[in-house]
């Protein structure tokens, strides 16, 4: 079983539901508390284990790249005022060198066509792909617990799935549920938005994946469907009549940070968590409520 050392990243968004604050800054740059979304979402990836980040930017995204370089300016002036623990932070946070690869999707075609883009960058290895969107907050990182899914059951790909109201699968992407193995289950089959009544469950799938290097040339042959644009779904039901695939159904909480309140919900979410400012916090929100 080949280990998973990579992992993928789609960052080239316009996060039009954002504007205007992403009309000069990408969305995956709004913080939540006082990181970055996509910086999140690396943390997550590297707790699992990954050694090579990849992300697919696009244009006015080049901030993301300076995120995760060194800034030389700002260190030697945390340096000179004596800030050791930012600097410290800086220093743990910071990839390194040659861990971070960035390549352009010149044209918005779909989350399928932005993994395509990185075909030449994860080469003939299985990889993850995390959509940073998608913020799972819980007691341990989705992607480390789908390694260990993606060990029991020797390889193949692996979905995370999250449980959702029935009457909201028309919004997702919906598995079929098989057998279990061990933290995960059997995928069966995949449906794109359903209706409820036609829903093989009510488990979306949540944007974290492991997939094996053939997805790339089902993606290279891919038709457009939903939206006009490449689906990932689309090139993983073709995927699997040749390979197994495997869920997770993550036990935690999923924030949308597309979305306003998902965004909004992520930020009160990751701060009551932190002891630091969890207790000013809910002093505030109780006072906003009771206003």
């Amino acid at each position: 079983m080949i280990p998973i050392r990579k992992a993928v990243f789609p960052v080239a968004g316009l996060g039009t539901r954002f504007l205007p604050a992403t009309k000069a800054m990408p969305k995956e740059m709004l913080p939540v508390v006082d990181r970055p979304v996509i910086q999140h979402v690396v943390d997550e990836a590297r707790e699992a284990g990954i050694e090579h980040f990849i992300f697919v930017t696009g244009r006015n995204k080049a901030v993301i790249e300076d995120h995760f370089d060194k800034q030389f300016e700002l260190e030697a002036t945390l340096q000179k005022r004596g800030k050791s623990k930012e600097l410290d932070m800086l220093e743990a946070e910071l990839p390194a060198a040659g861990q971070t690869s960035f390549t352009r999707q010149q044209e918005p075609l779909g989350l399928g066509h932005a993994v395509w883009c990185a075909r030449e960058l994860v080469g003939n290895e299985p990889f993850a792909l995390l959509l940073p969107d998608m913020l799972h907050f819980g007691r341990r990182g989705c992607l480390a617990e789908m390694m260990e899914v993606y060990g029991e059951t020797g390889g193949g790909n692996v979905i995370a799935v999250y449980e959702v109201p029935r009457e909201d699968v028309h919004q997702y992407g919906i598995v079929a549920v098989g057998e279990k193995r061990g933290k995960g289950f059997r995928v069966t089959d995949m449906v794109e938005k359903p209706k409820p009544a036609d829903a093989p469950s009510n488990y979306m799938i949540s944007g974290r994946y492991i997939l094996q290097p053939e997805i790339f040339g089902f993606l290279e042959r891919q038709s457009p469907g939903a939206g006009g644009e490449i689906q990932v779904t689309d090139a993983m039901l073709h995927l699997a009549k040749t390979q197994p695939f495997f869920g997770y159904r993550f036990d935690g909480r999923i924030f949308d940070c597309g979305s306003k309140i998902g965004f909004l919900t992520a930020n009160i979410a990751y701060a009551l968590a932190r002891s630091d400012v969890a207790p000013a916090l809910r002093s505030e929100l109780k006072r906003l409520l009771n206003d």
